[in-house]
């Protein structure tokens, strides 16, 4: 094989994989992790080289390392907006742990967002299942006829939403007035 000709191509990929990794991160702000699995994703189905593994991941990664170098990759940033951001949605602490998990994020830089959530509010998983009850309508949200029916179905809703049951049971036996007037001073 000619080096020379090799050395061409090797920088073509380069550029060409930079250039995506830019347009991809001014599109949709991701991990680190995330934007590994875009590059190789698009490597494999776009360009389709003889390169091997290893020399395809060596380039994966300078061209991340590069992005983080120059900030516009930050899994720290990212971690606690994406955290805030699930909260607002009404998400348990533990659902957002286990989102950002699965978006690459490192277990310390989960626990330091998380932490932050907390110091904010006084107790989050009340509030975001107040959030959930509100958006879905159920439990104090109910009429009360129908509450003692769906009692089963909104207990379930709630622990596939993350939440433990003392929160779950709290939430699901108060009274119509009393949550709406804690929603508003939320």
């Amino acid at each position: 094989m000619d080096p020379i000709s090799n050395k061409k191509e090797f920088d073509d990929l380069t550029i060409n994989l930079r250039d995506l990794a830019y347009a991809y991160i001014e599109k949709y702000n991701p991990s680190k992790q995330q934007i590994k699995t875009y590059l190789l994703k698009k490597y494999l189905t776009k360009f389709q080289g003889s390169k091997q593994k290893k020399e395809i991941t060596e380039i994966i990664e300078n061209i991340v390392a590069n992005l983080e170098k120059s900030h516009f990759l930050n899994d720290s940033l990212y971690s606690d907006s994406r955290a805030r951001m699930l909260f607002k949605r009404g998400y348990s602490l533990n659902k957002i742990s286990h989102s950002l998990m699965s978006k690459g994020i490192e277990r310390e830089k989960i626990k330091v967002s998380l932490e932050k959530i907390k110091n904010d509010k006084s107790d989050p998983d009340f509030i975001s299942a107040m959030k959930i009850c509100k958006k879905r309508r159920i439990g104090p949200m109910r009429p009360q006829a129908n509450r003692d029916l769906f009692y089963k179905k909104d207990m379930g809703i709630l622990a596939r939403s993350g939440f433990n049951y003392d929160i779950s049971k709290k939430i699901l036996s108060m009274e119509q007035e009393e949550f709406n007037k804690l929603i508003k001073i939320i």
